[in-house]
């Protein structure tokens, strides 16, 4: 039985979770999370026992020193609150932890056991996954359910994915099955510059995430680290001619695939975003923030222009990425991003 103690009663409360390890690609699932916590001062309510879930062999503790006192922070999933103002203020019930090593089923029963206590409409859980898909275009993100009825009616994929899939596919499945309306939200990271963090991934994540909800949600300076993030792989990749021609190769792919979509939705979405942004934003506007933990040194500095780059990108392989690495699925991602057949879950 959970017990929850000192949590307000929660507004149409929306449970977004995301879990560090093989479903967060560039770290950009998690750094969302870790982005709307920062963003709106979450609370921590509570945490999973670390003893029931993870192997220390895997997820090593730490031991850090607090004055002159030496402390172990455990591997763990925490569970916080914010509230969202505004003319319709809501509650989010973030959860933010490490892909557990082990009994599953009871960590996903136990995150249901809060969702049921708190009260929580629906599941939305972040994930990201390597895939052919060049940094220079806009990050591909999928919204999928194993509900048809929220499919049809949320304008989401209906999950058609067989294979072996991670914590992300598993608790949306546990919510599917318990009643409890879900989503995922999948970003593509490009396979050849896979290393974390990837804030152009965790802004393509939140902007859809603001669509699904009808929210705004402060970015603070992560278009601009987006921006910068892009700008050092330009330069990185055109050191190579060899990185620069697969990116090319990429880029036609992709803006093929996309041709007949170039228009309509996709621009609509985007004025929907803008106008919802001029509507909601100004004065009241919360304080930005950066979308890396602090403590992190993530980029390489570009001295001349005061910002920040990512590590130089691997020489990529001709094909596709290899499975296992920051959160892969070894089915072949399509260019444009996860579809029904390479989403996990």
């Amino acid at each position: 039985m959970i017990e929850l103690e000192g949590v307000p009663e929660l507004i149409d409360p929306v449970m977004v979770a995301a879990f560090e390890g093989w479903n967060d690609a560039g770290d950009a699932a998690s750094t969302a999370v870790a982005h709307l916590d920062r963003e709106w001062k979450g609370e921590v309510f509570a945490a999973l026992d670390a003893e029931d879930y993870y192997d220390f062999q895997v997820n090593r503790p730490t031991v850090w020193m607090d004055g002159g006192t030496r402390k172990i922070t455990w591997p763990t999933t925490r569970l916080s609150v914010v509230r969202v103002g505004g003319d319709k203020p809501r509650d989010l019930v973030l959860i933010r932890g490490i892909e557990p090593s082990m009994r599953w089923r009871s960590y996903c029963n136990e995150i249901l056991g809060f969702a049921h206590e708190l009260g929580v409409e629906m599941v939305v859980i972040l994930g990201a996954l390597l895939g052919d898909t060049p940094h220079t275009r806009p990050v591909p993100v999928s919204g999928v359910t194993s509900d048809p009825d929220l499919a049809r009616t949320m304008d989401l994929e209906e999950t058609r994915y067989e294979g072996p899939t991670g914590i992300v596919g598993i608790l949306q499945e546990a919510c599917t099955h318990a009643g409890v309306p879900a989503v995922s939200l999948w970003a593509a990271v490009p396979h050849y510059v896979s290393q974390p963090p990837n804030p152009k991934a965790t802004l393509a994540l939140l902007n859809r995430l603001e669509d699904l909800l009808g929210m705004r949600i402060p970015l603070g300076e992560l278009p601009e680290d987006a921006r910068a993030w892009q700008l050092g792989v330009d330069q990185l990749a055109a050191e190579d001619s060899e990185v620069a021609e697969y990116v090319q190769t990429l880029e036609e792919a992709r803006d093929t695939a996309e041709l007949p979509e170039a228009s309509g939705e996709a621009i609509a979405r985007e004025f929907e975003r803008y106008l919802r942004r001029r509507d909601i934003g100004g004065p009241g506007q919360a304080p930005g923030g950066h979308a890396t933990e602090s403590g992190d040194v993530p980029y390489l500095r570009d001295t001349s222009s005061g910002r920040t780059r990512p590590p130089k990108p691997p020489r990529p392989e001709k094909g596709r990425p290899k499975e296992g690495d920051g959160g892969t699925t070894p089915e072949d991602p399509p260019p444009a991003g996860p579809d029904e057949d390479s989403s996990d879950g």
